[in-house]
């Protein structure tokens, strides 16, 4: 059975779209850092990481929050298309691979919908993403917090090995990519760990873009009110100089960096 979600029209099995569930942290329905252009941002709640950085500690662990079915999650995001249609959806988190069948579900709505697909991701669980889930992926934003195996456990508490195999699947499938790496001084700013990631990366065919987010404390209350450690406290953000210094860090393998 299909039924018409919105105009202009998707067509949808109801059933499984209703028995899909997920756990919604918030909603951002007019980002515009999270893929080429304006963009409905739908952040889902759950990580497997504890990055020293996280902007969104509260969304860490098991998946909770809001509940909600594919199904009013794809009718909200298509009531903004004519807002976002050249930009798209991207669904980030927390870890959206910690709820695959959810995400599927609306990737395969909104591909349905022609609407532009982006999943911010680790990933980590990048193996939990089927070959028909990433089919409806246009663009992976992909997380790569550390090149270094040691530093990569300190920063996030996991191993690094399946963010990289996970690269190297995207790159076997021809899914663009866009890499994303925070600089934040005295914990992965190290010269050999940056080298080893432009080096990584400069491997890579299918990377678009590269860039370089300087580490900000917008999260540190959020620690506060949950009562919990901050480690990053004393850390100072990195100066425009270090930015330049990391950049031609990519640059010596000939990968631009932003």
């Amino acid at each position: 059975m299909s039924i018409a979600l919105a105009e202009p029209e998707v067509a949808l099995s109801t059933e499984e779209m209703l028995q899909t569930q997920g756990h919604i942290h918030s909603v951002e329905t007019c980002g515009t850092v999270d893929g080429p252009g304006l963009r409905y941002v739908l952040f889902l709640h759950g990580c497997p990481l504890r990055c020293q950085y996280c902007h969104n500690p509260d969304a860490q662990g098991k998946p909770a929050g809001k509940v909600a079915t594919a199904w009013e999650a794809l009718a909200d995001i298509v009531k903004y298309k004519n807002f976002i249609k050249r930009g798209g959806l991207t669904i980030s988190g927390g870890e959206p691979l910690m709820q695959p069948d959810f995400i599927h579900a609306i990737f395969r709505g909104a591909k349905e919908a022609g609407l532009h697909t982006a999943l911010d991701t680790s990933g980590f669980l990048g193996y939990k993403a089927t070959d028909a889930l990433l089919e409806n992926v246009d663009l992976v934003l992909l997380d790569i917090k550390s090149y270094d195996p040691s530093t990569y456990k300190n920063v996030t508490g996991v191993e690094l090995s399946p963010t990289l195999a996970f690269a190297e699947r995207l790159d076997s499938l021809g899914i663009d990519v866009w890499i994303r790496f925070v600089l934040v001084p005295g914990l992965n700013d190290a010269e050999d760990n940056i080298d080893g990631l432009a080096r990584f990366v400069s491997s890579l065919g299918n990377v678009a873009k590269v860039e370089i987010l300087p580490f900000h404390k917008m999260g540190e209350s959020k620690y506060k009110q949950l009562n919990m450690p901050y480690k990053l406290a004393e850390t100072k953000e990195p100066t425009a100089e270090e930015v330049d210094r990391a950049r031609s860090i990519f640059a010596r393998h000939g990968v631009t960096a932003i």
